[in-house]
């Protein structure tokens, strides 16, 4: 297994980069099965086997979305916004002309502030609603350019660009870049923690997610948002590629009023990632 490289920030200065004690581990297994089989050929089998294994467990844990193995993780606001009672909730997917602004006109009838993770491209393809998202108080954060299918299993140029592109997207559309990163269905791999570490984004992912692209009850993905609400909580929502109810309505729409009644009834305060991490 290739091992990133030293981040180097926009000004060309070399900055230090902590690799997690997961990649050191897999580093030094690497190294000791190869001074293995120099020593002793015979034992190759041995020694490829316990690579491969490696790489497994690698490749799960970048499939695990909630997992710090490999680097920083946001899973939860910080003990001031928990102590402030506060909660961040999140849309990812979007900008969407169908479904974003119903969920502006929401939040706005609830008076809360939220975060949505866009898609650099989708930016692009609307940039009046990503400005009508920041003009109504709320942020739009990073969620890759393109939200490729391929992004866990990218190279690190590869990964590097993505991000990119998605900032200077969102940049070139609102007059802000982004603070946060979220990667396309929280997928990653042992790049992506340096790339965030040189762009200077912290990787956000969720405490817990209703699965409204993929159920269609909005009593199942209400239920699975609200289970256990406490402050701190990080929740993760979708306006964009929103799955519909039997009637046709983005699930979102339905689950929206009852997680912010909810938020009410819990005392509660809805406010952006950006805002409770101040």
């Amino acid at each position: 297994m290739s091992v990133p490289p030293v981040p180097v920030d926009q000004s060309g200065t070399s900055t230090p980069w902590r690799m997690p004690w997961v990649l050191k581990a897999s580093v030094g297994l690497h190294a000791a099965a190869g001074a293995a089989v120099l020593a002793m050929p015979e034992f190759w089998p041995q020694a490829l086997a316990s690579v491969a294994a490696n790489h497994a467990v690698i490749t799960a844990v970048g499939l695990w979305p909630t997992s710090r193995l490999l680097g920083p993780n946001i899973l939860r606001l910080p003990q001031a916004a928990i102590a402030r009672r506060e909660i961040t909730l999140t849309f990812d997917d979007g900008p969407d002309p169908a479904v974003t602004p119903q969920v502006l006109d929401l939040l706005d009838a609830y008076q809360v502030k939220a975060t949505f993770f866009c898609i650099g491209v989708r930016v692009t393809q609307y940039p009046d609603l990503a400005r009508e998202i920041v003009q109504r108080g709320h942020r739009i954060e990073n969620h890759s350019h393109a939200h490729r299918h391929t992004f866990s299993v990218s190279g690190l140029k590869r990964i590097e660009h993505e991000i990119r592109q998605g900032q200077d997207a969102i940049l070139e559309a609102v007059g802000r870049a982004p603070r946060f990163f979220r990667a396309p269905a929280g997928l990653r791999n042992v790049f992506l923690d340096p790339v965030l570490h040189k762009l200077d984004l912290r990787l956000a992912s969720w405490t817990r997610r209703g699965f409204d692209t993929a159920r269609h009850d909005a009593d199942q993905v209400a239920s699975r948002l609200m289970n256990g609400l406490a402050a701190g909580d990080l929740l993760l929502l979708h306006d964009g590629n929103a799955a519909r109810t039997a009637r046709g309505t983005p699930v979102v729409i339905e689950v929206l009023p009852r997680l912010l009644d909810a938020c009410r009834a819990h005392q509660l305060r809805p406010v952006t990632l950006d805002a409770a991490f101040a």
